[in-house]
């Protein structure tokens, strides 16, 4: 069985219909904080000047460690779909 490095941060997907990540590209960060999303990836995510994104951070021993973009399109589904069995069972249909 494979040891994991103490220092990884991100884990495995847990949904079945992702696959595990993978480096597309390096990036860096200009004075302003901005950062350009080489072409290809563009293309392969589908991302259009104006898409919003939410940024995910993970943290371990206090630090950033990770930072994903996630759609805002796909993060609506993803809310529905962990918190529409809650909300309907806090809130039953009569």
């Amino acid at each position: 069985m494979e040891e994991k490095d103490e220092k990884e941060c991100c884990s495995e997907p847990t949904d079945k219909n992702m696959s595990c990540c993978s480096v597309e590209s390096l990036i860096s960060i200009d004075k302003r904080g901005q950062m350009v999303l080489p072409k290809e990836i563009r293309k392969k995510a589908n991302i259009h000047a104006g898409d919003k994104f939410v940024v995910v951070s993970w943290e371990k021993d206090g630090e950033v460690c990770c930072i994903s973009l996630v759609k805002v399109e796909q993060l609506t589904g993803m809310v529905k779909d962990r918190l529409g069995p809650v909300m309907h069972e806090i809130f039953p249909k009569k």
